[in-house]
């Protein structure tokens, strides 16, 4: 039961916590005075999730998962998920923008938008959103994240440098993670632009992408790539014991995210189109099949007769 209850740490991410918290709530109260009742409850269920997001972060890098994270590969790995994936998913999910901007008062609210919209460097920025918001850049950077900070001297380098390890490595997880999934999921006032197909494919290559770092940790190696997890004083489990169990969260919790992913993409998918056929027709490129009627009789197609 200690490795649950000791080893809880105060890191002042809390505090930026505590910050964006309250600021969402005086958004919330702000567009509550000027928002109809049923959005008003949409914007308040939002919330929990994006909460949900921020909770998730925390038990991330203040619970033991982080200090056990220094011993263990495998809780690592667990850490990573949680920053990388399920986090960026609920803040999303939770759709924050708006309430968060309104939190800033009118006045500091305007000249913001001013200076980013109407400023000398809006071409600037609008530049850099673009690139921020492209489905590629989001779908490569979140991948090449993923496998560059799990190379060996990066990774034992942020072991050493806890600057980087909170900053580099947990932040390009969690940025890049945001902007994967705001390419899946809808988060007012930004929805998606790239097509279902897009996205199924995003979502197995992202996949295969952790199949495969996952075999290369157990199955394509016999020892252990890290070396700051060798010998730790206290620490029983081998070190590539430790990376086979890591790698295997890797590869089963892939499946828990990918998954519910696929299927609200297909269902998505074939909600616009009306049906399971229907869909497939458009994503293949093929017409849409010919009714009974027309199959019995093709020259009243053509405006022939019987």
């Amino acid at each position: 039961m200690h490795y649950l209850t000791d080893n809880w740490s105060f890191d002042p991410f809390l505090v930026v916590v505590a910050v964006l918290v309250a600021a969402h709530e005086v958004g919330l109260a702000r567009l509550r005075a000027r928002s109809v009742p049923a959005r008003t409850r949409r914007r308040r269920l939002n919330s929990l999730a994006f909460y949900g997001g921020l909770a998730l972060l925390l038990l991330a890098v203040e619970s033991p998962i982080d200090y056990w994270s220094s011993d263990y590969f495998f809780v690592h790995m667990v850490e990573h998920l949680l920053i990388a994936f399920y986090a960026p998913i609920l803040i999303v999910v939770g759709a924050p923008w708006i309430p968060l901007l309104f939190a800033l008062p009118v006045g500091i609210r305007r000249t913001v938008g001013r200076f980013f919209l109407l400023g000398p460097w809006s071409r600037f920025f609008r530049g850099v959103g673009r690139i921020l918001r492209d489905q590629w850049f989001a779908l490569l950077s979140f991948n090449a994240v993923m496998l560059v900070w799990h190379a060996p001297a990066l990774f034992d380098w942020s072991e050493r440098n806890q600057v980087g390890h909170i900053w580099l490595m947990h932040g390009s997880f969690f940025v890049t993670g945001v902007l994967f999934w705001l390419q899946i999921i809808p988060s007012h006032p930004m929805r998606p632009k790239a097509s279902p197909i897009w996205q199924a494919g995003a979502i197995i290559s992202t996949n295969v992408v952790m199949f495969l770092l996952a075999m290369s940790l157990s199955i394509l190696t016999t020892t252990s790539w890290y070396p700051g997890y060798a010998h730790i004083p206290g620490v029983t489990l081998p070190p590539f014991d430790d990376q086979q169990i890591g790698a295997a969260i890797l590869w089963v919790c892939g499946d828990f995210w990918a998954v519910p992913a696929l299927v609200v993409v297909f269902k998505r998918a074939i909600d616009a189109d009306g049906s399971v056929s229907a869909s497939i027709d458009r994503l293949t490129g093929r017409g849409p099949a010919p009714t009974p009627e027309e199959f019995r009789n093709p020259k009243a197609e053509a405006g022939g007769g019987v």
